[in-house]
């Protein structure tokens, strides 16, 4: 999430940004360092699909009036719920919720508990659409 964060302030190399984060944060090479640099690489990459997904469950919000924590919050938690099916969806949201209580204003633990509950509404019915078909 931290890095997500930097990653709108600073324009600078994402690459640099997450070797950086990585020695100050001292994470040697294993599975979290590699969900890290997935989940970071992947909800930039992803970020216009992903905003355009915030954007029709935040009702009233547009991407750039949202704060950049509360925003960094979701971009990964959504990633984690599109695109990593090894992380149960009540895991992701519970986290990001947390993460909002944590490092967030007082109204954002419910703003983005709202917002991810309608996101993950709209995946899983995409997720049976196809098996409809069938």
């Amino acid at each position: 999430m931290k890095l997500l964060y930097q990653a709108q302030i600073r324009k600078d190399d994402l690459d640099d940004q997450v070797q950086t984060y990585m020695e100050e944060e001292m994470i040697p090479e294993s599975p979290e360092r590699e969900y890290i640099e997935d989940v970071v690489r992947g909800a930039v990459e992803k970020q216009d699909e992903i905003d355009s997904i915030i954007s029709r469950h935040a009702k009233g919000w547009s991407i750039s009036r949202m704060p950049k924590v509360d925003l960094a919050i979701m971009r990964l938690c959504i990633y984690e719920l599109r695109y990593r099916r090894d992380i149960p969806v009540n895991v992701s949201i519970n986290e990001a919720v947390e993460l909002a209580k944590k490092y967030s204003g007082e109204q954002s633990k419910t703003f983005v508990n709202g917002v991810l509950g309608k996101v993950w509404n709209e995946l899983s019915q995409e997720a049976k659409e196809p098996n409809e078909h069938e």
